[in-house]
């Protein structure tokens, strides 16, 4: 496997390896507002904040952070919708010598609580309706600042004015009264202080930059440590994987959450490094809200997940024709698995290309990619990125390297590869690895996965998820991208579960398409049809949802909790 024979199905123009320079993060930002002054860094409901414009508000914000006793190295909170305060507040973080730490708007406060501990913040961004409730847990952490900011602050006026009379109050973004002692409003800072106030630090590319919490869908929640240089590499290697598309400004839709590492790498980063126009949409469920940014600004990039992709390929509008998908030229689809069904509607309606990614938090984000132009396959994570080395290593040993078509673990290393997690350091020495060979660790990505002839890898699953009814093996993702494959099914979680007899069994959660029924039986005949009879699911619930994460990943181990629940 050390031929990387996938280099050779690079499209033309995408380089095998890059120059990456020696720049902190924020210079990415700093060098399109040289390049493009006047091109919008980011769109909100028709309001346009030019590069320009967002590199000097960023300016400010490092200097008002300075003013608030934040130095370099200390970790600042961000809890901040898809909206360009989140732009806004990542930048200022960076430029002040602040390590962002995002983190994900719909979490409980015990979830809430956990980050900010772990990460000692003292300062947080926060938007105006999650103030109340970041205030009650205040006591228990070290927080001794929040920086607060109203969705209206970066409305078009005439929006702005609505939104106060009609939406303000209702969707609990008004503070009643005045902010606390120790807290400001965004806005008021960022009118204090000149884009000469900031501070004057040298930021080295070996600087943290970011703490990047796991979802802890696989365990407790874990801060992977990313350096200036490792967010660099990775957003420098997926601009020049969509190279093919020119050098014209293309228009990213921005609905994966920013506070995701695959939101703020995949879509932010990387379209700020080619000098993109972000158009902001604050909550991807809200499909009329996502339809209506399509048709008002026409975006050509579309990073996304599968669920979002299905639930525009069934929106009774868009199969209507009632909206115009022509502009989206690229999807880079990723956290979750695509399947077939999904990727050859959605290119038939937009008549753009889907092509499947890989990632993970611990390689802020993307290591594979399927081709823009060359063969996209079906099922397949693509190629390793520029500069991305691959292994299959045996589960046997954790050591042997296998051979093409082998199953094992992926193993990856690059420049993107992090530091390791904050104080975790028995983690750390199981994710980061030495095989001998000399160089940088390799990074134990803990899924399983082969690789074709081609240099393409594929995922089996997650070696915490294989199922083993009596003694046997069965992975989840073979068995739901089987049942998926019905018409009739719109998605399908699967797992194991206790089993008396055989020590563990499959069982199927299964959502229907609209309109559509079917029986256990149905589903277990159609799996017998292109299954092993040990993998055929011997237990199927309908349900009219399934748990995921904010990103649309399934929680599989969420659906095994409830099963345990139910029948405990």
């Amino acid at each position: 496997m050390g031929s990387k024979v996938w280099l050779t199905h690079y499209d033309k123009g995408v380089p095998v390896s890059i120059d990456y320079p020696k720049i902190p993060l924020h210079q990415l930002l700093e060098d399109s507002a040289r390049k493009f002054p006047d091109q919008a860094c980011t769109i909100f409901k028709g309001a346009r904040i030019s590069y320009k414009k967002m590199d000097e508000i960023t300016d400010k914000i490092s200097a008002a952070l300075a003013a608030l006793g934040v130095k370099k190295g200390d970790r600042v909170g961000i809890f901040i919708p898809n909206t360009p305060q989140f732009v806004m507040a990542y930048f200022g973080i960076l430029k002040a010598g602040g390590v962002v730490v995002a983190i994900n708007p719909l979490y409980t406060p015990t979830e809430i609580e956990y980050q900010v501990n772990d990460a000692g913040i003292e300062v947080m961004f926060v938007m105006s309706n999650f103030y109340k409730n970041v205030k009650a847990l205040q006591p228990n952490t070290k927080i001794k600042t929040l920086i607060v900011t109203n969705i209206k602050e970066t409305l078009p006026p005439v929006l702005s004015v609505l939104f106060t009379l009609a939406k303000e109050k209702k969707g609990g973004f008004r503070v009643e009264g005045s902010l606390q002692e120790g807290d400001f409003w965004l806005k008021s800072l960022i009118s204090k202080y000149s884009a000469a106030d900031r501070p004057p630090l040298v930021i080295m590319p070996d600087d943290v930059a970011l703490f990047q919490y796991s979802g802890g869908t696989t365990g407790v929640s874990k801060a992977a440590v990313a350096l200036h240089r490792n967010v660099v590499a990775n957003s420098l290697q997926l601009k020049n994987w969509l190279k093919p598309l020119g050098e014209k400004n293309e228009i990213t839709l921005m609905a994966i959450p920013l506070f995701h590492v695959y939101g703020m790498v995949a879509g932010m980063n990387s379209g700020i490094a080619g000098g993109y126009s972000l158009v902001m949409v604050p909550n991807a469920r809200d499909i009329p809200d996502v339809l209506e940014n399509i048709d008002k600004y026409h975006p050509t990039v579309f990073p996304g997940v599968p669920t979002l992709y299905n639930a525009l390929n069934n929106n009774k509008e868009v199969l209507a024709g009632k909206h115009d998908l022509s502009s989206i030229k690229a999807c880079v689809s990723g956290s979750a698995p695509l399947m077939r069904e999904t990727k050859e509607k959605f290119e038939k309606l937009s008549g753009g290309v889907v092509f499947e990614g890989y990632g993970l938090s611990e390689a802020p984000t993307a290591t594979h990619c399927n081709p823009l132009q060359g063969a996209n396959k079906t099922g397949s994570i693509g190629m390793p990125l520029p500069d991305v080395d691959c292994k299959i290593i045996s589960l046997d040993d954790g050591v042997t390297e296998l051979s093409t078509g082998d199953v094992g673990e992926l193993v990856v290393r690059g420049p993107q590869v992090m530091k390791g997690y904050h104080n975790m350091p028995t983690e750390t020495a199981n994710a980061l690895r030495n095989l001998g060979d000399g160089g940088d660790p390799w990074l134990f990505t803990g899924d399983i996965a082969r690789m074709d002839e081609d240099g393409y890898f594929y995922i089996v699953d997650r070696k915490k998820e294989l199922i083993k009814p009596g003694g046997y093996q069965v992975w989840p993702r073979e068995v739901e991208e089987v049942i998926t494959a019905n018409p009739k099914v719109l998605e399908a979680g699967v797992a194991g579960i206790p089993d008396p007899y055989r020590g563990e069994t499959v069982k199927a959660w299964i959502v229907l398409k609209p309109g559509q029924s079917m029986t256990e039986d149905e589903v277990k005949a159609f799996c017998k049809e292109k299954l092993a009879a040990y993998k055929v699911p011997t237990h199927i619930e309908f349900r009219d949802e399934l748990p995921k994460t904010t990103v649309g990943k399934i929680l599989r181990r969420e659906l095994v909790r409830q099963h345990k629940e139910k029948n405990s």
